[in-house]
């Protein structure tokens, strides 16, 4: 399939939904860091299949050998009976986070889920008045209804509303606007702790510090939605471990599965208590097929040391992005945690950019027009990494004469 029939089906039979922001490819295979289209062009993928899922690579071999044995003793069934991939995979989100684990098949419905147990935490520790959520401005949570009310960006909202009532909005990073939003009519602070889509803003340590302050003396509970910056991507298994904080609730998705769709919520007491059989549910939540797919990939993190791998590799990709923006008066800013990396430019030309980097086999993200977004896999080696800034550095000069 070429490009012109790819576009020829995609006007005929599927909602249009992504047609601004594909690229024009068809991709058929991938292997690691790499990616070929169907007429042969190899890319260095810098978007873990785009949005940081495929943080093992592409067909991590691990990830294929797990799924392809599920995938011939039991596909699926429902939580109405036991299996061990889901359990097991339980058993080992708790080790590393503790508390109990619920699983759904994506990101936006693990944040739907913890909305959910806020909301029954607050009502059985003190009636419906108990029901506030505060989240943040720039904030991106989902695109269904609970977690687009929780994310503060008014343009994913226009079109959709009346929204879910109940979310509080303050700026991010603002200690004095977070406490005056915090009451007794909070149930859960949910937060990033680092703006992903918005273009990888870390939380301060002072921000995520009154938040945990603010839930304790409010009997609310601390969730942080870690389906972008968990399991490596950060440089620490999860991105609240590089503050001085404990939440109550963490969300995961993304990179679990090594690319294979999964979901989970892990909470610890005594707000995972709230749920009581029946308050939630999902078809497909913790299926066996998935469910062996993130166990393995959980395996992969730990045994190829690939948490200290993004931490190592980002550092040397901030390193060299800085000796790029000493030679460009494009690059205005860089910000970097681990292999979550953002380059704000000087211009609105980042589309140009990212097309540039396209044609010389470099697949790079962007945030808006003057931003580019970098979310290199966990297995991403010095070389590779070494051929991303070199062909960023043609990309920006490229752009630059123009």
């Amino acid at each position: 399939m070429d490009t012109d029939e790819a576009r020829e089906l995609e006007r005929a039979y599927l909602l249009r939904l992504y047609s601004p922001i594909r690229m024009p490819m068809v991709i058929a295979r991938g292997e690691g860091a790499r990616l070929w289209d169907t007429e042969g062009s190899e890319y260095l993928d810098f978007v873990s299949g785009g949005r940081a899922v495929t943080g093992l690579g592409h067909c991590h071999p691990k990830v294929v050998a797990a799924v392809k044995r599920q995938a011939d003793e039991l596909l699926h069934v429902s939580n109405d009976f036991y299996t061990e991939p889901q359990l097991r995979l339980a058993q080992c989100l708790s080790g590393l986070f503790g508390g109990r684990c619920f699983f759904c098949s994506s990101g936006a419905e693990a944040v739907e889920a913890a909305i959910k147990l806020a909301r029954k935490h607050g009502f059985k520790k003190s009636g419906p008045d108990k029901h506030e959520i505060v989240t943040a401005l720039r904030s991106f949570h989902g695109r269904t209804f609970g977690a687009l009310a929780a994310t503060g960006q008014p343009k994913y909202h226009s079109g959709f509303q009346p929204l879910p009532a109940g979310f509080v909005h303050v700026p991010f990073n603002d200690v004095e606007a977070l406490r005056g939003a915090v009451t007794l009519r909070t149930c859960a602070v949910l937060l990033e702790p680092i703006l992903g889509e918005s273009g990888v803003y870390p939380a301060t340590p002072e921000f995520l510090a009154a938040a945990r302050e603010l839930c304790d003396e409010n009997g609310a509970a601390l969730m942080l939605d870690e389906v972008q910056t968990g399991l490596g991507r950060t440089g620490k298994m999860f991105a609240f471990q590089h503050y001085d904080v404990e939440p109550d609730v963490i969300t995961l998705a993304k990179g679990l599965g090594g690319g294979v769709p999964i979901g989970a919520v892990i909470a610890r007491e005594p707000v995972a208590s709230a749920f009581e059989p029946g308050d939630h549910a999902s078809t497909f939540g913790g299926s066996p097929l998935p469910a062996a797919a993130a166990l393995a990939a959980l395996q992969v993190i730990e045994e190829e040391g690939l948490v200290e791998n993004a931490a190592r590799l980002g550092d040397h990709l901030t390193q060299g992005l800085g000796e790029i923006q000493q030679k460009t008066s494009l690059v205005k800013e860089i910000r970097a945690r681990g292999l979550m990396i953002a380059v704000d430019l000087d211009a609105p030309v980042a589309g140009r950019v990212k097309q540039e980097c396209a044609s010389r086999g470099l697949l790079i993200n962007t945030v808006g027009d003057q931003m580019l977004r970098l979310l290199p896999p966990l297995v991403l080696t010095i070389e590779q990494a070494d051929r991303g800034l070199n062909t960023l550095a043609e990309a920006l000069s490229a752009v630059t004469a123009e």
